[in-house]
């Protein structure tokens, strides 16, 4: 294993990869999903709500190329699992997850307070007031 001693600034840094893996919309849920219990395609669609078919399938092939997830086929039966290495992911999603739960009603009652103050909303880009 290679040492690291960049910083997150860096191009070169391993920590912007992980952020970057993070920091995909849909890689975390998959990945809690999967930490759960191996699971066929079509079980992950039903279980996370708003994800397509097709942005699943980025979602787990990129996860693929990260060493993260699995791609099992036994008797014509495809399953995604997590590698060692996404199970070094279990903990610290959790820890998210953990935050979310207690302070996503905070966000979400700024956002409310912010919309009626025409403050931008960082999810829809300049211009575009939360709420909007």
């Amino acid at each position: 294993m290679r040492e690291y001693s960049g910083s997150v600034f860096l191009a070169d840094c391993p920590a912007r990869l992980a952020i970057e893996i993070i920091a995909d919309k849909w890689a975390v849920v998959v990945l809690f999903a999967l930490s759960r219990k191996p699971c066929r395609h079509g079980e992950l669609v039903d279980l996370i709500g708003g994800v397509s078919r097709k942005v699943l399938t980025q979602t787990l092939r990129r996860l693929q190329g990260y060493g993260l997830v699995e791609r099992r086929a036994e008797a014509g039966k495809v399953e995604y699992v997590l590698t060692d290495l996404g199970r070094t992911l279990v903990k610290p999603i959790a820890v998210l997850t953990q935050w979310a739960h207690e302070h996503g009603a905070a966000v979400a009652d700024f956002q409310e307070s912010a919309a009626d103050e025409g403050v931008p909303d960082p999810r829809q880009g300049p211009g575009r007031t939360v709420g909007q």
